[in-house]
């Protein structure tokens, strides 16, 4: 498949934008297993001054990455029990960010298998936490160019993006009205509801 390498010019800010704007981009892992891929579906944006957010207590050696000029990887464990990506979203210096919540799975299909096996297609990547451990995104890859390439980058869209849909965060204690999750509806690997008359998603 012929995915090309997005350039951090193209990136739009503030973070909202930025998590609007990734829905159907790609997410390339260069694994040594083969090359992982998979379409973003859903993302929530975490703005500067966002106390829900990881940069809210200011840079540390844990949230240094948040800090790097947009279009970088922050990596995080959570809950001692996996990893979860974040995009960059700001100017060098500003804490801000894009979670990625889910994919749909692309190329590499048998290599996310064998990381979560026994898991129907459209769940491998389906949450934060099932994404990084299907395309086995650890520590080791905090603080990468996501737009250099190398063994995990951000790609352009291979396919034309349906309908988006917004709502509030998922799985968070502050800041829990603030409009700032996006998805792709219609699509079965999005983790969170997909319901509008359930969880408030209105058309954007």
């Amino acid at each position: 498949m012929d995915i090309r390498l997005l350039s951090r010019p193209e990136l739009p800010t503030p973070a909202a934008a930025l998590a609007r704007w990734l829905i159907g981009k790609t997410l390339v892992r260069e694994h040594r297993r083969g090359r992982v891929s998979g379409r973003i579906v859903e993302t929530e944006a975490y703005v500067v001054g966002d106390s829900s957010g990881h940069a809210y207590i200011g840079k540390t050696a844990r949230n240094a990455s948040l800090f790097l000029e947009r279009g970088h990887a922050y990596v995080y464990f959570i809950y001692g029990c996996w990893h979860s990506l974040n995009v960059s979203a700001g100017r060098a210096g500003v804490g801000t960010g894009v979670l990625l919540r889910a994919l749909e799975p692309l190329e590499g299909i048998a290599v996310m298998s064998r990381h979560r096996p026994g898991v129907r297609e459209e769940d491998l990547a389906r949450g934060p936490g099932n994404l990084a451990t299907a395309l086995d995104i650890t520590r080791a890859l905090d603080g990468h160019d996501l737009c250099a390439g190398g063994p995990l980058w951000l790609g352009d869209a291979v396919r034309p993006r349906r309908r988006l849909g917004t709502s509030t965060r998922i799985g968070i204690s502050r800041e829990r009205d603030r409009v700032l999750r996006f998805f792709e509806k219609g699509n079965r690997s999005v983790s969170g509801p997909r319901n509008p008359r359930r969880d408030g998603v209105t058309p954007a």
